[in-house]
C-alpha cells in the first residue's frame, strides 16, 4: 500500500516538473519567434531608412531567455551532446555508478550557478544597470536564468534517482 502511494506521488511530481520544463521550453520557444520578428522589422526598417531602436539590445535579451528557457528541455530530454564510449565499456551497475557520479557533479555545479545569478541579479538591481540602447532594467534576466538551471537541477535530481528511465522525449 505505501509503496503505490510512493510511485503516485512520484508520478505527480514528475509529471509538474515536466509541465514545469515544457512552459520554460515554451518562452524559450517564444522568444526565438521574437527574435526572428525584431531581425526582419529592423532588416525592413533599415532598408526603408527606419531601422529598430534596441535591435542589438532585444537580441541580446532574447537569446539569454532562449539559451536558458532551453537548458531544462535538453537536459531532461537528455539532448546534450555526450561522449559515450566510456559509458559503452562498462557493464550496466558501472553507467548507472558513473551517471549518477556525473550527475551529482551537474548538480552541484548548477546549485552554485543558480545561486550566483540571484545574486547577480540583486546586485544589478541595486545598482539600477540597464540595456546601452532602451534603457531597460536589466535585474531580472539573472533571475530567468536562475529559475530555469533551478529547474535542471530538478530535471538532474530526477535523473539520479531513476536511473535510466526517461523523463521525457523530445
Amino acid at each position: 500500500m505505501q509503496n503505490t502511494a510512493e510511485q503516485q506521488t512520484d508520478g505527480i511530481l514528475a509529471s509538474v516538473l515536466r509541465r514545469v520544463v515544457r512552459l520554460l521550453a515554451a518562452v524559450a520557444g517564444l522568444a526565438i519567434a521574437a527574435m526572428i520578428v525584431v531581425t526582419c522589422v529592423d532588416v525592413v526598417g533599415r532598408r526603408v531608412g527606419y531601422p529598430l531602436p534596441g535591435t542589438y539590445d532585444l537580441i541580446e535579451l532574447l537569446g539569454a531567455i532562449v539559451i536558458a528557457g532551453a537548458l531544462p528541455y535538453t537536459t531532461a530530454c537528455r539532448g546534450h551532446v555526450a561522449i559515450e564510449f566510456l559509458p559503452r565499456q562498462l557493464p550496466p551497475r558501472g553507467r548507472i555508478v558513473l551517471s549518477t557520479v556525473v550527475g551529482l557533479v551537474f548538480i552541484a555545479l548548477f546549485a552554485f550557478l543558480t545561486w550566483r545569478f540571484v545574486q547577480y541579479g540583486v546586485d544589478l538591481a541595486a545598482s539600477g544597470q540597464v540595456t546601452l540602447t532602451l534603457r531597460w532594467p536589466v535585474f531580472w534576466l539573472p533571475h530567468w536564468i536562475a529559475v530555469c538551471t533551478a529547474a535542471t537541477i530538478l530535471v538532474l535530481l530526477y535523473q539520479v534517482t531513476h536511473p535510466g528511465k526517461e523523463l521525457m522525449k523530445p
